[in-house]
């Protein structure tokens, strides 16, 4: 292949949307609840989630993005340069932390609770309502006796 044909291919392969995707090919996993750091490889200007509801993406820096997961599902992530080019567009997929997490169901209603290493009540999507309310009241005592 002749130097300028491989400098064309080279720049064509620059100018395509990158995807942001984990090593294996698959989508981009986060946890519900955590954020992850992502890289990427061209200097972002722009973020754009298609639900911004499963999850939420920040830029760090133009070379970093942070990536939180807010609710259980997929949606997509497209990342844009300043000329409102896409450097980037990859699934994003949010699941439930498995490990230490232990869900105890009592008929209907569910509660979770986090055992590492001693188990403490958590509030996860599908917990039940009475239990969640009291889990978050707990915790803003807790927050605001801190304070």
């Amino acid at each position: 292949m002749s130097r300028r044909l491989a400098a064309i291919v080279v720049a064509l392969g620059l100018a395509l949307p990158m995807p942001i995707q984990a090593q294996d090919g698959a989508p981009v996993s986060v946890n519900v609840n955590m954020a992850r750091v992502l890289r990427i490889s061209a200097p972002a200007a722009t973020v754009i989630v298609g639900n911004p509801g499963i999850a939420d993406v920040t830029i760090q820096d133009p070379l970093t993005l942070i990536l939180t997961g807010k609710s259980y599902g997929q949606t997509n992530l497209i990342v844009l340069n300043t000329a409102g080019e896409p450097i980037a567009d990859t699934l994003v997929e949010v699941v439930q932390m498995q490990a230490g997490i232990m869900t105890v169901y009592q008929g209907q209603a569910r509660t979770t609770l986090s055992c590492a290493p001693v188990c403490q009540p958590v509030v996860m999507m599908g917990d039940d309502t009475g239990f969640a309310s009291e889990t978050l009241a707990s915790s803003q005592l807790v927050q605001s006796a801190a304070n």
